[in-house]
Formats: C-alpha cells, structure tokens, sequence
C-alpha cells in the first residue's frame, strides 16, 4: 500500500482542503504532520489520521525578535519531521500550505521524497513561496496565481482548483431549516457568515440593516465565536458556529461572506448566489481581495468593499444579488473547476507513478 503525509496548519483553510482528498486516498495509508499546538491537531485526529507534531516557528513578513529565535524552532522542525519521514517512508508529501509545512518540506527534500503543494489564493503565501523550489508539482486554484510565479516555478503548475469536501454538497435542506427555526417556503433565506470567527464588521452593519432586510429575507447569522451580534427574532436567527454548515447552506438561498479560496469555491461548487465583502489589506496580505476581483470578473459574485460597507449599501447590494441571482448561477454552472479534487489526485497519482 502508497503511504502518505498530509501537512498544512495555522487554519482550517490550510487543512479542510487536505482532509476533502481522504475518500479518494482511500488505497492509501494516511498520516498528517502538524505543529505540536496547532488546531489542525483536532481535525486531522477528527478524521482519523494519525497525528506528529513537530516544532514549528511563524513566518514574519516584518522584523521582530522572535524572527530570530523562530528560526531554531524550524531548524528543530526539520529534524522532527526527518525523524517521522524516515520513520513512515511516505511515497509523497502533500502540502496545503501554513507556517508548520516550511520544515516538513524542507525535511522531505533532505530525505528524497517528493512532495506536491496546494496554493488556494490567487498570489501564493509566504510558506509556499520559501518550499515551492523543493516541490515536484504545485497545484494552483486560480489561473491569474501562475503570473505570481517565476519561469522555472511555473513550468511545474498545475491548474486543478480547490479540493471541496464531499459532505458540504450533501446537506438536508428541510434539516437546516429546522436547525435555523424556519419553516420551509415563504420569505427567501440569507445566510451571513464571516467564517468560525465571524466579522465583526459584517455583524455591526447587519444589526443597523436588520428591520431593512427583514422586510424581504429571513437571516441565520453565524456569528463567530465571542461575537456579538443582533438579538434573535422571528426570521432572525444567530448561530455562534455549527458543525451543520451542508444543512445550513442547503437551506440558503443567498450569502454574504469573506473571500477566503476555500468558502468561496464551496459557493461556487454550490451555486450559491452570493456578495462578498473581502478581509481589507490592511487586516491581511490582500489576498481576499484579489480572490474576489477573481470571482468578480467570472461573473460568480458581486464585491462590496469592507470600506464603502454601511447599512445602505449593505442592503441594497443584497437586493440587487437576489434580483439577479439567476444570472450568477447560470455562469457558476458553466465553470469547469468548481471542485479541484480530481484533479490533485491526478497530480498526486502521477508524480507517485514517475518515482
């Protein structure tokens, strides 16, 4: 039996997508390497793999002190995960990208195992930019992420999409109108979400929009974790994070979201009409941004900028999507990489096969 190393951390965007892959690596025997602390730990043992931790320092795009003893603790990495590499005698490793991967694919170029790396935003992060040059092949989401890549990285880019987890196709949508408290028919339903930890930007402007959208939706909000949103009403229903999302997406009619690859190739493989409103450059390295002018210029979805976000807009923005959704979900059915998981395997499958 092929043996495996999944690695990737820091979020569950850097995981998800690994995980999404497990049916089809069903021949496989499966390990993941994580970070000792790291909350890929949980999903990763949810799933059923077998879990290493190994040492792992951040990868600062400024100075700071801790850049420096950050470094002993990915040169400790490297010699954790050579230990587990010479242990499992993986025929691969496959990387989704997160701080915790610098080591292990360093680890895996010193042992001569190849690897594969996954990039889900439009212009490549800092981790998979340091491992890229020790990688056999790179899996991209979006065709604009190849102009971000030098000559000899791009001669090894694959275009496959993002892998969706198959369960997120799946939901019950009489379920998720029970979990929200709706019965089925009547007003449509929109869903909010700004990911497990919420928006806190999002949630203020749908508290001062709430007697607005009422009027023509029903709401479930998931709010994130310790946030604080409107106070539940009827057709107004405000979930901290569920584990239900295939039920609750099933049940929505159209979103209002951020602009991480992962939520929105799951909109898409969906045929979710939806608005985005990406995370601002100054709160990240603008990678929501581009991901959504993406989208945009697909024809997938409509951007409201965090900066020209108030009620008004908010609201009117919602409206104008749902008059139109037709036309969005018409150009989401006629995308070809709506889910990437195919076409990683393949990747995966033939590097394996040039050994």
């Amino acid at each position: 039996m092929k043996k495996i190393i999944l690695t990737g951390g820091g979020s569950a965007g850097h995981v998800i997508p690994s995980l999404a892959l497990l049916p089809e690596l069903k021949d496989f025997e499966v390990h993941y390497v994580g970070s000792r602390g790291g909350m890929e730990r949980g999903l990763a043992e949810a799933a059923g793999l077998p879990y290493y931790g190994i040492s792992s320092g951040k990868l600062r795009r400024y100075f700071s002190l801790q850049n420096f003893t950050d470094t002993f603790r990915v040169a400790k990495g490297v010699g954790d995960a050579m230990k587990i590499i010479k242990k499992i005698k993986p025929d691969l490793i496959f990387s989704k990208g997160g701080f915790v991967v610098v080591p292990v694919i360093a680890a895996a170029k010193l042992c001569g195992v190849k690897s594969v790396i996954h990039e889900s935003d439009i212009s490549p992060g800092l981790a998979n930019k340091i491992v890229m040059p020790f990688a056999e092949k790179i899996c991209v989401s979006f065709p604009e992420t190849l102009k971000y890549l030098s000559p000899k990285i791009r001669e090894k880019a694959v275009l496959t999409g993002t892998p969706i987890r198959q369960s997120i196709t799946r939901g019950d949508r009489l379920y998720g109108f029970k979990l929200a408290g709706f019965e089925p028919g009547g007003k449509p339903v929109l869903l909010i979400t700004g990911g497990s930890q919420g928006a806190e930007a999002i949630n203020i402007c749908v508290r001062e929009a709430l007697p607005q959208f009422l009027e023509k939706f029903r709401i479930i909000h998931l709010c994130g974790k310790g946030n604080s949103c409107g106070e539940p009403q009827p057709g107004y229903t405000v979930i901290e994070f569920s584990d239900n999302m295939p039920d609750i997406l099933a049940a929505t009619d159209i979103v209002i979201s951020r602009a991480g690859a992962n939520t929105i190739f799951e909109l898409l493989a969906l045929k979710k009409p939806h608005l985005l409103i990406p995370l601002p450059k100054g709160k990240s390295r603008g990678d929501q941004i581009q991901n959504a002018e993406s989208f945009f210029k697909q024809g997938f979805s409509k951007i409201l900028p965090e900066e020209k976000m108030n009620a008004q807009t908010l609201f009117s923005e919602i409206v104008e999507l749902y008059n139109m959704r037709e036309s969005y979900i018409e150009k989401m059915n006629a995308h070809k990489l709506s889910d990437g998981i195919a076409g990683v395997i393949n990747v995966i499958k033939s590097v394996i096969a040039s050994t």
